[in-house]
């Protein structure tokens, strides 16, 4: 409980400081399938097909949920910009090693996209070397 007030905290720090006009967003979910296994946040999910969504318009924070409902995951996300519209709806992964962490989502056609935090694990990764990335086409709905 404590850190979930700890996080909404930050947070709401975060949105009144960072506030950005065309916040990243989705409108109502990103799908996406995958061939490998991954971590989103602490949470290693199994290859398969996922939807991602974002819990409200405001909100950091975005569920990755199977499609057949089974596993699930939430995760921190900071907007990113960039320089035009992403071309494409993608999810990005960064790879260490065999261990594949989700990095950001893109929705096709918007300027703000969505780079998921960084947490201790990932860390951890990191210390064995700087990673690949990669992304995997993505669909929103």
């Amino acid at each position: 409980m404590r850190n979930l007030l700890k996080l909404a905290g930050a947070s709401a720090l975060l949105y009144l400081a960072f506030a950005i006009p065309a916040r990243a967003q989705i409108n109502n979910s990103v799908n996406f399938t995958t061939p490998f296994p991954f971590y989103a946040g602490n949470t290693k999910l199994p290859a398969g097909s996922y939807k991602v969504t974002q819990a409200s318009f405001d909100s950091t924070v975005l569920m990755i949920e199977s499609t057949n409902g089974s596993h699930s995951a939430f995760v921190e996300f900071t907007p990113t910009q960039a320089d035009s519209g992403h071309k494409a709806t993608d999810v990005g992964f960064k790879k260490y090693g065999t261990s594949e962490v989700l990095s950001t989502v893109w929705v096709g056609g918007q300027q703000f996209g969505m780079q998921i935090e960084v947490t201790k694990f990932e860390q951890s990764l990191a210390k064995s070397g700087t990673p690949t990335t990669h992304s995997v086409t993505a669909k929103g709905q």
